[in-house]
């Protein structure tokens, strides 16, 4: 028989609170959990081996097999289910009209101690990206190329925030994440074999048919600023991209994917 659900009816529930206290970073890390929303986004969490430890569920939804097979995977693994109104998921995610489901997952262990190199041929890494959307994009991004994960470098966006968990479109729970300042990835990086590859202007070569070798690992820097000179000097290869039109850069995400998918093709000897 099927435990019963708790039902939770008011806004100053203590359980409201602490969900809703995810959404900020203090509390996430206090609490080492982070919220999720979307039967796709927990379904997909599910089907990587991620059960959250609470769901929570619009008590007015229409029924679904895979909010059913979610349900029963949260029992399965001894979370709880809680059922709530629209208005109060509202509060809890942030969003005018949330989608039925939520769930809080514990954070992933980022240590770069934990990243296998060698379980991927392709890694992005990024330095000081500060808005959570291009940090989820490129998780997605990481996700549709086949890389390793994502390795944020000194201070970047929460990955865990509710805005780049939702931008990743599930990216989140496929991909590695790993969190370094400078002088430590650099020296992870040294350790073994390992290209570090940048879009630069500092002599740089076209980024169309160069020499990128596996694992390779495709570094893209601050939205505003882009990365320090020493930072680029200290790559394998700087590679640049053609600007035809009146702009004089791409958005850092938008950088990645476009680097990474030419990365991507020249390590599988096929045409872009």
């Amino acid at each position: 028989m099927r435990p019963a659900r708790r039902q939770i009816t008011g806004f100053s529930n203590p359980t409201v609170k602490a969900l809703r206290a995810l959404r900020e970073k203090k509390h996430r890390k206090a609490a080492g959990r982070f919220l999720a929303e979307g039967l796709r986004l927990l379904t997909d969490a599910r089907e990587c081996g991620h059960v959250p430890e609470t769901l929570v569920l619009a008590d007015r939804r229409d029924p679904h097999p895979l909010l059913t097979v979610l349900e029963e995977a949260v029992e399965a693994g001894g979370g709880e289910v809680i059922e709530t109104t629209p208005d109060i998921l509202a509060k809890i995610t942030g969003k005018d009209n949330p989608q039925a489901v939520a769930g809080v997952f514990a954070e992933f262990d980022t240590r770069l101690a934990a990243v296998d190199r060698k379980s991927a041929d392709i890694w992005l890494v990024a330095q000081a990206l500060r808005d959570p959307g291009n940090l989820g994009t490129m998780l997605r991004t990481g996700d549709a190329i086949g890389a390793g994960g994502l390795i944020l470098i000194d201070d970047c966006a929460d990955p865990f925030s509710v805005e780049a968990v939702r931008a990743s479109m599930g990216a989140v729970f496929t991909q590695a994440i790993a969190q370094a300042r400078w002088d430590e990835f650099e020296s992870w990086l040294r350790r073994d074999a390992g290209q570090l590859v940048a879009a630069s202007l500092r002599d740089a070569q076209p980024y169309r048919g160069g020499p990128y070798a596996a694992p390779c690992f495709v570094m893209v820097g601050n939205e505003s600023q882009g990365l320090p000179e020493d930072y680029e000097m200290a790559c394998d290869l700087r590679v640049t991209m053609p600007m035809k039109g009146r702009a004089d850069s791409l958005n850092a995400a938008v950088a990645a994917a476009v680097l990474g998918y030419e990365v991507r093709a020249a390590l599988d000897g096929s045409p872009v």
